[in-house]
């Protein structure tokens, strides 16, 4: 299993959203063990199928591993279908912008529906951290960042590491 290459930001790959997995076969199976190796690679959380430059609907997420409890999750085609009225307030990381930790504020629980591996459909309330990574990653499928979350004040303060992602010195 190889470990894929991370698409960074800006490339526009992060803001394209992503189309539906049609068929759950040998190839969408590798993909999502490709993308677990790939997360826990950089040492992630959730890893969504435009973050390797896929635009298919599928993130992988295990929120539990760095604790010593591995719990690798993948999720097809996924969908909120509720979400709490309070909103808990995290600092998000991202794979793909790296260094640019985001204050936001999201549902501190969600009611999602998804196919899993064997094409069964699963729903389930997911709160806490995996809400939160749920709904970072469900956002990269649909072209969304974590940075678009953030209030002015703490996008003004991220501009200069932004700006230092979208024009990397050369050497």
């Amino acid at each position: 299993m190889p470990v894929l290459p991370i698409v960074q930001y800006p490339d526009p790959m992060l803001r394209r959203p992503c189309t539906p997995v049609q068929a759950i076969d040998a190839i969408t199976r590798q993909l999502a063990a490709d993308m677990l190796e790939t997360m826990y690679a950089a040492t992630g959380r959730g890893l969504a199928g435009s973050q390797v430059a896929v635009p298919k609907r599928i993130f992988v997420m295990d929120c539990t591993w760095k604790e010593g409890t591995p719990a690798p999750r993948v999720f097809l085609n996924p969908e909120i279908l509720e979400t709490s009225d309070s909103l808990a307030l995290n600092t998000e990381g991202c794979l793909s912008i790296p260094g640019v930790p985001a204050l936001v504020a999201r549902p501190d629980w969600v009611l999602m529906r998804w196919l899993d591996l064997d094409g069964v459909a699963q729903t389930e309330v997911l709160s806490g951290f995996e809400a939160v990574c749920a709904q970072h990653e469900l956002d990269h499928l649909n072209g969304r960042l974590c940075i678009d979350l953030m209030d002015e004040t703490a996008r003004v303060a991220a501009s200069p590491a932004l700006t230092a992602l979208s024009h990397p010195e050369t050497p």
